[in-house]
């Protein structure tokens, strides 16, 4: 909230009556960290945790207000570069002073307290506000400085009695931050605090296998392991149907980009009916840390060590500095999960590859499953055509029907199925191969509800033939009618068919995660239009005369965009319905060409571009990353360049 200043006198920080629009985070530096880093073969400092010795503010290292370091890069294995810049920082060669933080805090008390005493009433005026419209709060504990904070400034501000501490512990967690929950929980049950811990029904490492590793576009584990959890277990302890609970976190705007669009409090974000309050919503790091100071709080000792953020051991969006300090202090609990990632990546990581694999983390970058060491085919095939839409089904799971009560009706009366949605019947023939199960369903008209039944349809196949318990189902929905009590599934008749629950990632995050993992196996495909593109007059051509040569090199290329399009039939080459259509209606219509773009979003390397590539921001080919790592230099650069040009 305020800007801030060096003070040289305390070796600390010095608040101004100014606000501050944009903090640089800066955080107390201990001699553990200084160790860690190598700092010890340049400065003589002492070597104990009763104050911190200088600054950082991100990879820049203040000591008396003068920056005397940095460091650059680093990675799990390898420590960061270190620039010094000040060898001696004290005079002849004396050892570093540590930070003065009594006098600190003493100086800054009355910017602190004016700070303190607003956010003390914000909290207060908040909870008259919504007390008799929810029916818990809850202080969303995580271990970490700004949680730590929260609830400080949660139990000054509120009686004892009315609000709740929920830790959600994803079994992922620094050891450092389950000795501080522990003493936390302590503290809380003198002061007559409830404290709960909210945990997922599995081990993070037998989830890991499950999904495979998280990865920055395939976070999973924040809502299996911590969101569903919390909610699920403030349900089972009031008995509620329907949550309506307050959360009061410890999320600042200075922290991320995303989070400073953050408003004080929003109902939804996070799931159905759940309120989020952040009181320090606008605190800078510095005036965090200068609260823990003033009140004696605890600090979790991951801070001294050089870390910003206390998260999980191992995080897709940890930085390369902290994997370097993660592998240092906490190298067995890394490796857990290290070994995890290279079991289950399909990649080649026989000798050093594994290694340069975790150094680089390759591991982070992963999408869909096609990197999964997963031997399965996807458990289930969509196809449409004719009228008819076809669902192929390994060993159908029979909760599809139970599935089906968020839909709509079933009518099984007859020798075929009648599928109800929104006021529509349709016909569903199913037979049987092997051990699969087709399900043939008519589908004349193309419509808003036919999409919305093709979409919905998929995701119950997806919950029932991939559902291992993770119960983020039973917290999506808004009225509990869902439940899920050891292997049993029960869809209460009263579901009033939101579809909450359907608007889970591709129905499930299990099948979100690995879907794929059999059938792109590589990036086969990537280069498919070469390096010539795709010329509007060839397929101009085509659609008067139909004619296909094969083996030709333009020709091939424009009947792989073709049958991306869903133009030409794969194998047949025959034109198909939707073909048809669009060179009756005519290939030089705007029109045609945007339906053709609704299919192309399917195929490899365009789904690819939508998925990956942000919108309304300007990429050159030297600054667009993308996995290609199994694809050779020569398939790479055909792409782009087919991509230019088309």
């Amino acid at each position: 909230m305020y800007q801030y200043t060096w003070d040289a006198e305390t070796g600390g920080l010095l608040l101004t009556s100014e606000t501050s629009k944009f903090s640089k985070e800066p955080r107390p530096v201990y001699y553990r960290e200084l160790d860690i880093l190598g700092f010890d073969a340049y400065w003589n400092y002492p070597r104990n945790d009763e104050a911190p010795i200088m600054w950082a503010e991100a990879n820049n290292y203040i000591y008396r207000g003068r920056k005397i370091a940095s460091t650059k890069g680093g990675s799990l294995y390898t420590r960061p570069e270190l620039v010094v810049l000040e060898e001696s920082p004290e005079p002849d060669g004396m050892p570093l002073r540590p930070v003065d933080v009594e006098e600190m805090c003493r100086r800054n008390a009355d910017l602190m307290e004016t700070l303190v005493q607003e956010t003390i009433q914000k909290i207060y005026n908040t909870y008259l506000k919504y007390r008799d419209r929810i029916d818990v709060f809850y202080v969303a504990f995580s271990g970490g400085k700004d949680s730590v904070v929260t609830l400080d400034l949660v139990q000054r501000a509120l009686p004892h009695d009315q609000f709740k501490v929920v830790f959600g512990n994803t079994d992922m967690e620094f050891p450092t931050t389950l000795a501080l929950v522990e003493a936390v929980q302590q503290d809380c049950a003198a002061k007559r605090i409830s404290f709960y811990t909210a945990s997922a029904p599995f081990s993070s490492q037998e989830s890991w296998r499950t999904f495979g590793p998280p990865a920055r576009k395939n976070r999973w584990c924040c809502t299996v392991h911590k969101t569903a959890p919390v909610v699920n277990l403030l349900c089972d302890i009031y008995g509620l149907k329907k949550l309506k609970a307050m959360m009061l976190t410890g999320v600042r705007a200075d922290e991320s980009v995303a989070r400073s669009e953050y408003d004080d409090l929003s109902i939804g974000k996070k799931l159905s009916g759940q309120y989020s309050f952040h009181p320090i919503l606008d605190w800078s790091s510095s005036e965090v840390f200068l609260y823990i100071y003033r009140n004696n709080l605890l600090l979790n000792e991951a801070y001294k060590m050089g870390f910003n953020r206390v998260g999980c051991i191992m995080c897709p969006n940890s930085t390369d500095k902290h994997e370097f300090i993660k592998q240092r202090c906490f190298p067995t609990d890394v490796d857990i999960y290290s070994n995890i990632i290279i079991e289950t990546s399909r990649k080649d990581l026989s000798g050093d590859n594994a290694h340069h694999f975790l150094e680089t983390g390759g591991w982070k970058t992963r999408y869909s499953g096609r990197e999964l060491r997963f031997h399965e085919n996807d458990r289930f095939e969509f196809e449409e055509g004719n009228g008819i839409l076809r669902f192929r089904v390994v060993n159908l799971n029979s909760e599809w029907k139970e599935w089906y009560k968020t839909i709509g009706q079933i009518d099984d009366k007859h020798p075929e199925y009648l599928l109800e949605y929104a006021g529509t019947w349709r016909k569903c023939h199913l037979s049987t191969e092997g051990i699969y199960t087709i399900f043939n369903i008519e589908n004349e008209v193309r419509s808003k509800n036919s999409i919305d039944f093709v979409s919905f349809f998929r995701s119950i196949l997806a919950k029932s033939q991939y559902c291992i318990r993770c119960k983020t189902c039973v917290a999506e929905c808004p009225f509990r009618n869902i439940s899920m009590d050891g292997n049993k599934l029960s869809i209460s008749d009263k579901c009033v068919r939101c579809h909450e629950c359907l608007k889970v990632l591709n129905g499930c995050l299990v099948y979100n995660s690995i879907r794929g993992s059999k059938d792109v196996q590589s990036v086969k495909g990537i280069n498919r239009y070469l390096s010539i593109g795709v010329d509007y007059e060839w397929i101009k051509q085509y659609a008067a005369d139909h004619e296909y040569e094969p083996g030709n090199r333009k020709t091939d290329t424009m009947f792989s965009f073709l049958v991306d399009a869903n133009m030409v039939a794969t194998r047949t080459h025959a034109i198909t319905e939707f073909g048809e259509f669009a060179f009756k209606f005519g290939i030089d219509k705007l029109e045609t060409w945007a339906l053709m773009v609704c299919n192309l979003v399917y195929a490899t390397p365009f789904k690819w571009y939508v998925l990956n590539i942000p919108f309304d921001e300007e990429y050159t080919e030297d600054n667009l990353a993308v996995d290609m790592s199994e694809a050779t230099a020569k398939a790479r650069g055909e792409f782009w360049n087919g991509f230019k040009i088309l």
